[in-house]
């Protein structure tokens, strides 16, 4: 059975190396013997190829684990020690935070150590950022293999998640509708990244649940080869069948020993035979559901809990409102009762001034008695004149009122009667005219007193 060119053939590992060429929308990776520079963006198209030089990136520490891990000190500890326009741009709390993560990452992942670049946002700022740079280790089909990957810490980073970019060299290509890796290699859709927590959330976590999602469904591949190396051989078997087409893309990455190359073609490479274990296949798929459902479940769970808290948070608020109400409240009752203390020692220093009066006046009577008609002194004599006419004015009323009492039970002959209201009216009635000709006079002295007491007018 002959087999096409390409399926076993070993070929020089094409992920551990770098090269300068990208293809168009993809992050550009530029390699010097001394410094490393990284210019990137989140935008998914035309970004700015040309290297940007950055006083703080390194050269690639050791390979070793401690080794990385000890130049990740030594290069944090001077990065985010920097002060002034070279400061990096994070929180000042949160700074050992940073170090602890990528110290940390460096030591599980020696293939992944940090540098400082300069990043250029979707709105064209530019800033320079902390990044870890390398590659991710993955296990598919039962081999080892490594994904180029940068992982941008951005300047609210760990308050919010990093961004992870795959950076396929230029005989690589990202598997088209991957549901983790959009076309420009970020990786957006990763369920640790959504379910981001801070402080808990963590580098390490993120690149090994990265690592196990990637070994299950590989997000790049090869591209396709000429032409020649897709022609059959010369004298095939006439018993081998044509080759199937393959029906998804059958990803193949470069081991970290270094073994079999990437596929022809995604659409034309043939589907090679079976040779994994199906308990495996089945196994491995179990995992990756439990791991969908969990991630599922929490973030249910989550959107649960936040919808809880906005709820205890809108509680807490309308409590905090009564509370200021009642509050309100209890100053105006405060108010009230000091205005009402006030007034009643208004009302107890009168009650006090009323009661003196009162003895006083009770002492005054006991020693010396009084004539009712001496009580009420009149300021005048028009004044003694109208109170002497309208009492004689009311008594004859009363007298009038008491003679028709007296005449409707009989008691009075009605002669009597007739003579007597006659008489009664008369007097009555020259009471009266003596009573407005009084009141006539004393309304002339008020304006003959108000006249007095104007100011005089000045002659013209």
């Amino acid at each position: 059975m002959g087999r096409k060119e390409g399926e076993g053939k070993k070929t020089r590992p094409p992920l551990p190396h770098r090269t300068p060429a990208r293809q168009a929308g993809r992050p550009a990776r530029i390699t010097r013997h001394t410094h490393t520079v990284l210019v990137c963006s989140t935008t998914h198209a035309n970004r700015n190829r040309n290297p940007i030089s950055d006083p703080m990136a390194r050269s690639p520490p050791p390979s070793s684990s401690a080794g990385g891990a000890q130049y990740a000190q030594q290069f944090l500890n001077t990065a985010l020690s920097q002060r002034g326009p070279s400061a990096l741009p994070y929180a000042e709390d949160v700074k050992w935070l940073i170090r602890n993560h990528l110290v940390a990452l460096a030591e599980a992942f020696p293939s992944l150590h940090p540098k400082a670049a300069l990043f250029t946002h979707n709105d064209g700022r530019a800033a320079h950022l902390l990044q870890a740079d390398g590659t991710i280790p993955i296990h598919h089909a039962g081999a080892s293999y490594n994904l180029p990957a940068v992982i941008w810490l951005p300047e609210p980073y760990p308050r919010s998640p990093p961004l992870v970019f795959l950076s396929p060299t230029r005989d690589m290509v990202i598997k088209p509708h991957h549901r983790l890796v959009d076309s420009s290699g970020l990786v957006a859709n990763a369920p640790y990244l959504r379910s981001w927590v801070f402080p808990s959330s963590n580098l390490v976590d993120l690149v090994r649940s990265l690592s196990h999602l990637f070994g299950l469904d590989p997000p790049l591949f090869t591209r396709n080869p000429p032409a020649a190396a897709q022609a059959p051989p010369p004298n095939p078997s006439p018993t081998q069948p044509p080759p199937r087409l393959a029906a998804s893309p059958s990803p193949s990455y470069s081991r970290l020993g270094g073994a079999a190359g990437f596929p022809a073609s995604p659409q034309l490479a043939p589907r090679p035979p079976p040779t994994e274990d199906p308990a495996e296949v089945f196994k491995r798929n179990a995992v990756a559901k439990l791991v969908d459902m969990a991630y599922a479940d929490a973030a249910a769970l989550r959107t649960a809990r936040e919808a809880e808290v906005d709820a205890l948070f809108a509680v807490q608020a309308e409590l905090r409102h009564r509370g200021g109400i009642v509050a309100q409240g209890v100053r105006n009752m405060g108010e009230e009762m000091e205005a009402l203390e006030r007034r009643l020692q208004d009302v107890m220093m009168a009650t006090d001034v009323v009661e003196d009066w009162v003895r006083q006046n009770n002492r005054r009577g006991s020693n010396q008695a009084t004539e009712d008609d001496e009580a009420i002194e009149p300021a005048d004599v028009l004044s003694r004149q109208m109170i002497q006419c309208t009492a004689a004015d009311l008594a004859l009323e009363d007298t009038i009122y008491a003679l028709d009492k007296a005449i409707q039970e009989g008691s009075v002959p009605f002669d009597g009667y007739l003579r007597s209201v006659r008489a009664l009216s008369r007097e009555q009635f020259f009471h009266r005219a003596l009573s407005a000709k009084v009141h006539s006079a004393q309304q002339q002295a008020k304006v003959a007193s108000m006249a007095a007491r104007a100011p005089p007018q000045y002659a013209s």
